[in-house]
């Protein structure tokens, strides 16, 4: 009788384990698409139609490293719905870690930036007037990406291809101690530290939103709730469970709310790179501005394109018809070109 408990719960898991790695993968494939497709969007926005300004290069540099980052969600989708398995060789195993981090950390860093900034902007106006250049935003950005390469170096260095029963499967070759010092890592230089900051920031322009008028001060709440409500939802499960994970490799109950969890929070940590373009770019004036004006441009060179083929179209057919018809009379009408 027990042997047939243990059955059915193995039976049972394992067919949780299939569902929940089929949503896996169509919430992957959904990020994939409008996470790409969004922050292209913010690219091509803020790299060739607005203004160079410091916001501007805030907003590109961050959805430069949410674009890569979700890019690359590709190979994860595909090695998903093989059951994990990788069949794009070691190369590809430690590039696709190494791009993925350093998107990581570059997107949490400049979101770090991005709240630092506005902190800073607000409290101190005369000094954000005369030192806040777009050199200097350029500079920072630049040690970001540099900082986001050294901090992911080790992860792609202890990454490669993990043989079992004849499948490969990517994955960290590394004693226990040492998974442990870069999840730690991981948490405090990628979770811990820019979270504090973050909420350190937006309570500063909370406070300082508070002599706003009504209207724009509730406004102002809310965004700031939601970007600080984002980033806690989408980060915290990824890294617990990445503790979690080191926890259950003696422990077999363990490890199976681990492979079935785990594609959850990856996507979850993947969700926040789709937010990010509505987060911080959406909701400026000045991008939805220069969003509308360049959609309206579309438009109209559409619609010009249209009536410049008609135009075209009309002239060909009357110069046609000049020529068919060498003698015209006066009372000849164009009843044939009528419905």
């Amino acid at each position: 009788m027990f042997f047939c408990f243990a059955t059915g719960q193995s039976s049972g898991l394992e067919a949780a384990s299939t569902h929940i790695q089929t949503a896996s993968i169509v919430i992957y494939c959904v990020i994939f698409i409008f996470g790409t497709l969004g922050n292209a969007l913010v690219i091509y926005m803020t790299g060739f139609k607005m203004k160079k300004t410091v916001n501007s290069i805030w907003f590109l540099n961050l959805a430069t490293a949410d674009f890569l980052f979700t890019a690359f969600l590709i190979f994860s989708i595909i090695s998903l719905s093989q059951s994990h398995q990788w069949p794009f060789g070691q190369f590809v195993c430690k590039l696709n870690n190494f791009v993925t981090l350093v998107n990581m950390f570059a997107s949490i860093f400049t979101l770090t930036a991005i709240s630092l900034d506005r902190c800073l902007s607000m409290g101190m106006v005369v000094w954000a007037q005369n030192k806040r250049t777009v050199c200097k935003a350029r500079l920072i950005c630049v040690g970001i990406w540099v900082t986001a390469a050294i901090c992911s170096t080790p992860y792609a260095t202890f990454r490669t291809l993990l043989e079992h029963n004849g499948t490969y499967y990517c994955g960290y070759s590394m004693t226990h101690e040492q998974k442990w010092s870069l999840h730690i890592f991981r948490f405090l230089m990628g979770f811990v530290i820019p979270f504090l900051l973050i909420v350190v920031s937006y309570v500063a322009i909370g406070i300082r939103a508070m002599r706003m008028q009504r209207t724009r001060r509730r406004r102002s709440r809310r965004i700031i709730f939601s970007i600080i409500f984002a980033f806690f939802i989408c980060w915290l499960p990824f890294h617990v469970f990445n503790f979690v994970e080191l926890k259950a490799v003696n422990n077999p109950d363990l490890w199976t709310i681990v492979r079935i969890m785990g594609p959850l929070t990856v996507s979850l940590a993947f969700l926040n790179s789709c937010l990010n373009p509505i987060l911080y770019v959406f909701m400026c004036e000045e991008f939805m501005k220069k969003l509308r004006q360049s959609i309206c441009f579309v438009l109209e060179s559409a619609l010009a394109e249209d009536h410049v083929s008609s135009h075209c179209t009309s002239s060909t057919i009357s110069k046609m018809s000049q020529k068919s018809d060498p003698a015209p009379t006066g009372d000849k009408s164009v009843s044939h070109y009528r419905i």
